[in-house]
């Protein structure tokens, strides 16, 4: 099966994409470019870095602008995925959605408009398992954006490894944050894996802290041989 996969460049859709391309072809990537920073769909944090993410893959990269407001943002996916069905030619799409539901009911609708079929690897997987998964196969990973209690600056920039995610499961039990930051506790970015060609070398970025919450916003990344 051909599938394009939804990418923002963090842990779940890269994980998704290294499920798809062990059990499928993955011809194409698509990032939503939302317009607005809140978006419930779509992954906003450092997303214009996806571009980098995908030539580190070598894997196409489509970019499509969405208003990230809903319903909208949805007719965009929707139509997104047209125009890559036509020129790609997919069967599928691939998304790293692993318990929203929103998510997951957007992309099928969508998906069951186009004749298309989805594939969701992780769906209702334990989330610590897959960030086990993650940390097992070597993927190398750091926290982006963080808004939650027991998240404070020193998390942004942060490798996501064994040590951060037993801190992660004891925030879990104290603060009920989510162990795989499903409820925008965090977002991440993966540098490095086992499917990349090259990793991804931050050379330049900056925290922004607003008392609860913040964000690294990378301003610069350079491709490195492996």
């Amino acid at each position: 099966m051909k599938l394009c996969a939804l990418f923002s460049g963090g842990k779940d859709s890269t994980l998704a994409v290294y499920r798809g391309l062990m059990e499928h072809e993955v011809p194409v990537l698509l990032s939503m470019i939302s317009e607005r920073d809140d978006s419930y769909m779509y992954h906003t944090p450092n997303i214009h870095l996806t571009e980098y993410c995908a030539k580190a893959l070598g894997i196409p990269l489509v970019s499509w602008k969405t208003s990230g407001i809903p319903p909208q943002e949805n007719t965009d996916l929707e139509k997104a995925l047209k125009q890559i069905k036509e020129e790609y030619g997919i069967d599928g799409v691939c998304v790293g959605a692993v318990r929203s539901n929103y998510q997951h009911n957007i992309v099928s609708k969508a998906c069951e408009s186009l004749n298309l079929q989805v594939y969701a690897p992780y769906w209702q997987v334990d989330h610590a398992e897959l960030v086990r998964e993650l940390i097992d196969e070597g993927f190398d990973v750091i926290f982006v954006a963080v808004a939650a209690e027991g998240l404070d600056r020193s998390w942004l920039g942060r490798k996501l490894d064994s040590e951060a995610l037993k801190e992660l499961e004891d925030l879990n039990k104290t603060f009920s944050v989510d162990v795989g930051g499903e409820g925008g506790e965090y977002e991440t970015l993966v540098l490095d894996g086992p499917l990349f060609n090259k990793r991804l070398e931050v050379t330049s970025s900056e925290k922004k802290w607003n008392k609860v919450r913040g964000e690294l916003l990378i301003k610069k990344v350079g491709l490195v041989d492996k």
